[in-house]
């Protein structure tokens, strides 16, 4: 089992992996104690833990505590930044955490093209926070964290996928993965599909309207393989309710295990085997579609 707890806000902000993406919950973090209460209740039963949810981890400054925690439980670690963060400080810091695996977000090549996604955002401290992360797996002689530069594929970067691999080696992250992007309002085009159809999850139909590839099946490994918790302690089904709309429990006056096996639990994943199609967060999902190259 995987879970992926939130570690900061969830709205719009200059510095947030969401992008061009807005949201309408108050900003909050995850706080540590919660953290602690819910490790303890599933540290026998998670794999892994994923440290990243609409919003940038390294804002929380209990973040790498969390994630020495949980390896100290020897669950395996993963979170995802924009490395605007990534001071000496912090970077060392984040070697000692024994994280497992830092995805960096990585969606342009020039300031230009990286600013049209990554609002207020500034290459260069990617850049220079890459090269820190690096010189501090070198100093400490270590082999985490797994370093993987992501780079989202949208119109305004399509002809920058060759260069940002090149560039990746030459810098020595560990893996440079090519992403597809998840796009709101796409049905009558939106700018920031790729023209290149490789890279994108949606494609023209005899009607010249914009669909997801995905044929939305009735089924959905998710539902039986993680959960995400939001910051404040909420269950919700998986990544694509980004707005927590189906909350299935909350940790701060319930059990996890409880949570896990309740009716709600259950009768939403039956939900999803009859008629996923009817089902809001699932319209837009990926499942069934090619996501990385």
């Amino acid at each position: 089992m995987s879970i992926e707890p939130t570690t900061s806000c969830n709205l719009r902000c200059p510095q947030c992996p969401s992008g061009l993406r807005t949201f309408t919950r108050p900003i909050g973090m995850l706080n540590i104690y919660l953290f602690e209460k819910v490790i303890c209740q599933i540290k026998s039963h998670v794999h892994s833990l994923t440290f990243y949810f609409q919003g940038e981890p390294y804002l929380n400054p209990d973040f790498l505590n969390m994630v020495k925690m949980a390896n100290d439980k020897n669950i395996y670690t993963i979170t995802s930044t924009n490395a605007h963060f990534l001071s000496e400080e912090i970077a060392k810091n984040t070697i000692l955490s024994k994280l497992d695996k830092l995805i960096i977000s990585v969606d342009g090549l020039t300031q230009e093209v990286y600013e049209h996604y990554r609002v207020g955002g500034s290459l260069n401290k990617v850049i220079e926070g890459t090269k820190e992360i690096i010189r501090q797996k070198k100093i400490h002689k270590s082999n985490t964290p797994h370093i993987v530069w992501q780079f989202i594929v949208f119109k305004s970067n399509q002809n920058q996928i060759a260069s940002v691999k090149k560039l990746g080696k030459e810098l020595g992250v560990n893996e440079v993965k090519i992403k597809t992007a998840q796009i709101y309002d796409f049905e009558n085009d939106n700018e920031l599909i790729p023209e290149f159809e490789n890279y994108s999850r949606y494609k023209k139909d005899e009607n010249g309207v914009f669909k997801i590839k995905n044929k939305l099946l009735d089924q959905c490994w998710r539902m039986w393989q993680g959960c995400v918790i939001t910051w404040d302690g909420k269950i919700v089904p998986c990544c694509f309710d980004k707005d927590a709309k189906y909350k299935l429990g909350n940790l701060e006056v319930e059990n996890f295990r409880d949570i896990w096996y309740s009716d709600s639990y259950n009768n939403f994943r039956k939900s999803i085997l009859e008629s996923r199609n009817k089902i809001d967060i699932c319209t837009n999902c990926s499942e069934g579609t090619k996501v990385w190259e």
